[in-house]
C-alpha cells in the first residue's frame, strides 16, 4: 500500500508564497518521476511542475519562473515552493508519483495520487 501525504496548502494573498511537501510511504522499491497537479471545480488536472530521479524538471508556462519543484530521494519526498502567487493560482494540489515496486509476483510500474491540499489566493 502506497500512501501520498500532502501539507502546506493554505489562504495566501496575491504576491505571497506557499510551500507544498508531499511524502510518499509505503511498498516502494523505487520512485521514478515526482510531481504536482492541480484542479479546479470542473475542470481537468492539469501539470503544474515535475522531476525526474534525476533531478530534471519541467514546469506549466504559467508558473515558470515563480515554482520550483525539488525533491528529497532520501525522505521519499516531493516539494513545491510558490512564490509571486496568483488569484489564478487558486486550485486543489494534488502530488503524484511513479512508483516501482517488486513483490512475489513480478515486479511493475502504477501511478499514485494525494487526496489534495486546497490552495487559494486572494487578490
Amino acid at each position: 500500500q502506497v500512501q501520498l501525504v500532502e501539507s502546506g496548502g493554505g489562504l495566501v494573498q496575491a504576491g505571497g508564497s506557499l510551500r507544498l511537501s508531499c511524502v510518499v510511504s509505503g511498498s516502494i522499491f523505487r520512485l521514478n518521476a515526482m510531481g504536482w497537479y492541480r484542479q479546479d471545480p470542473g475542470k481537468q488536472r492539469e501539470l503544474v511542475a515535475r522531476v525526474t530521479t534525476g533531478g530534471t524538471t519541467l514546469y506549466d508556462d504559467s508558473v515558470k519562473g515563480r515554482f520550483t519543484v525539488s525533491r528529497d530521494n532520501a525522505k521519499n519526498a516531493v516539494y513545491l515552493q510558490m512564490n509571486s502567487l496568483k488569484p489564478e493560482d487558486t486550485a486543489v494540489y494534488h502530488c503524484n508519483a511513479d512508483v516501482y515496486d517488486c513483490s512475489f509476483y513480478g515486479c511493475s510500474t502504477a501511478d499514485y495520487w494525494g487526496q489534495g491540499t486546497q490552495v487559494t489566493v486572494s487578490s
